[in-house]
């Protein structure tokens, strides 16, 4: 198996989780439980099981909650990024966690709501064996529709023979789909906008230098945005 370029993820938790309600009214989205399992607790048992050490975790609504839940783990190790004065975005946090230092070059990134099944390798592994830091600044792990679940969108990337993403056109079908996780330099968090932004604006920077990069995963993805998704997500992982 390939050897991890980062032991260290941050795991991005900070989220209003708008379109899970009225789940979410109460609780907070990586704490809504899917076949009996919190969904955060499913992305940390993956980083577990791939060898990641450290998670960062940011934390905005309800974090009380998501802190006392994960916050005495063992593994992977627990630290938060505090976000209860202001919801920062995906970009914002990132930038957030790696000022305070937070954050090795490179580092993985993984949405706190992720549900995935590994494939001959574990999804690190995957992003690990296609790492070159020369060529990117942030890799991508994709899926095919095919090993989409419960995804009736219209995906989001194209992906050329070496690898490098271009943003869907409008009006027309994507062949790939973005799972939520990825490997990031540092080198994508320069001259970041100050505050709440998405990765979107630093994505769109290094889609126009070149710089980003996907993989195509060979494991499974599970959409898990709404209160909808639950009931198949659970029928699917019954079948393995």
């Amino acid at each position: 198996m390939t050897t991890l370029v980062s032991d260290t993820a941050m795991l991005m938790a900070a989220g209003l989780g708008k379109r899970m309600r009225p789940l979410t009214a109460t609780t907070p989205k990586p704490l809504v439980r899917v076949a009996g399992k919190p969904l955060i607790d499913r992305a940390l048992d993956r980083l577990e099981e791939a060898g990641v050490a450290r998670a960062v975790v940011n934390v905005h609504y309800l974090a009380d909650a998501i802190e006392a839940h994960v916050g005495a783990r063992k593994a992977p190790a627990v630290t938060f990024s505090d976000e209860r004065e202001q919801l920062l975005e995906t970009g914002g946090g990132m930038v957030k966690a790696a000022a305070a230092g937070q954050l090795p070059d490179p580092f993985f990134a993984c949405n706190a709501d992720s549900i995935w099944l590994d494939g001959p390798q574990n999804a690190f592994s995957d992003l690990s064996a296609g790492w070159d830091p020369e060529r990117m600044d942030a890799l991508l792990l994709l899926v095919t529709h095919a090993r989409a679940h419960n995804f009736d969108g219209s995906g989001d990337f194209y992906m050329d023979p070496a690898g490098q993403l271009t943003r869907k056109l409008p009006g027309r079908i994507a062949p790939f789909i973005y799972t939520g996780i990825q490997l990031v330099s540092q080198r994508l968090l320069r001259d970041a906008p100050d505050g709440k932004f998405s990765t979107n604006v630093l994505w769109d920077r290094a889609i126009a230098e070149g710089r980003l990069y996907g993989v195509a995963f060979t494991g499974r993805w599970y959409e898990v945005g709404t209160p909808a998704h639950i009931r198949p997500t659970e029928e699917a992982l019954k079948g393995g």
